[in-house]
């Protein structure tokens, strides 16, 4: 059953890279048939993806929360399924060209990294992890982290129009991309889907810590959560007080995701904190 899961886990991560590609040709071609292909090879993989999650769930019996190679492969496992939700709600094939990569490129590192599985918990880190609050803990955040990933992604074209606009230049490539009012209301919509979860996330993480008497304010990973919430919740506040113009907005939006990342580099080398994922 593990070989079974390493190979869907192969087969997932060639299909992105298909889609990828197909992705990238749509956008430079406008043909319809690279489009269908590229949802298509992005849905096989996703599946796939799924199958080798189980697969490798049932063989080893470790959760898919915890080590770098399952908290990795859920995080691009979460980033498609966000993806598949704006491509189908906004009818919107750009951010494949951005999005899918970034589930190749993670799934990637996981494979890296996936010798540094090789720990055990101890009893109190399991009796900590054995609750449907850590559960949920986990599926909110990485699913927020998915939405804010979309919301920087959709910023991060936002700027890009913004400064060929001021340049007064175009080019046929940036006449293809969608237009800058579309665009930010991908990356406000994302982020505020997003914050909620996020909170809801960070509110079990609390609570689970409290009914453990662990001392979760000094954590590391807790205090990088604190100021990801304060960055996204600065972009909800200024965008409803209406004191930021768009481009204030979406560079807050890239430094959030920014944080994201740097918080996810906490949680996979460092030692101390009660979160178990260190290396």
């Amino acid at each position: 059953m593990e070989q079974a899961a390493i190979v869907c886990y192969w087969f997932a991560m060639a299909l992105y890279l298909v889609a990828t590609m197909l992705y990238a040709y749509h956008f430079v071609t406008k043909r319809a048939v690279f489009s269908w292909y590229a949802t298509f090879a992005t849905g096989a993989g996703f599946l796939t993806h799924t199958a080798s999650i189980g697969l490798h769930w049932a063989a080893t019996g470790v959760t898919p929360i915890t080590g770098p190679f399952n908290s990795l492969s859920l995080a691009a496992w979460t980033l498609i399924l966000i993806y598949f939700v704006v491509e189908h709600i906004v009818k919107l094939k750009l951010y494949g060209i951005v999005l899918v990569p970034l589930a190749f490129v993670a799934m990637a590192a996981g494979q890296i990294l996936a010798g540094a599985e090789s720990f055990e918990l101890s009893e109190a880190a399991v009796a900590q992890l054995d609750s449907w609050r850590v559960a949920m803990h986990v599926a909110l955040i990485m699913i927020a982290n998915a939405g804010f990933a979309v919301g920087a992604v959709a910023s991060g074209v936002y700027l890009l129009q913004g400064a060929q606009l001021k340049k007064h230049k175009t080019s046929a490539l940036m006449k293809r991309l969608p237009s800058l009012t579309q665009t930010q209301m991908i990356a406000r919509r994302a982020i505020m889907l997003a914050y909620p979860l996020y909170t809801a996330g960070m509110v079990l993480g609390i609570v689970r810590a409290i009914e453990f008497d662990l001392n979760w304010w000094f954590d590391p990973r807790v205090m990088m959560s604190g100021v990801v919430w304060a960055i996204y919740g600065s972009y909800l506040l200024l965008y409803y007080r209406k004191n930021a113009s768009g481009t204030v907005l979406a560079r807050i939006a890239i430094i959030g995701l920014v944080a994201v990342i740097i918080l996810a580099i906490f949680a996979r080398t460092l030692a101390t904190g009660f979160h178990i994922f260190g290396l």
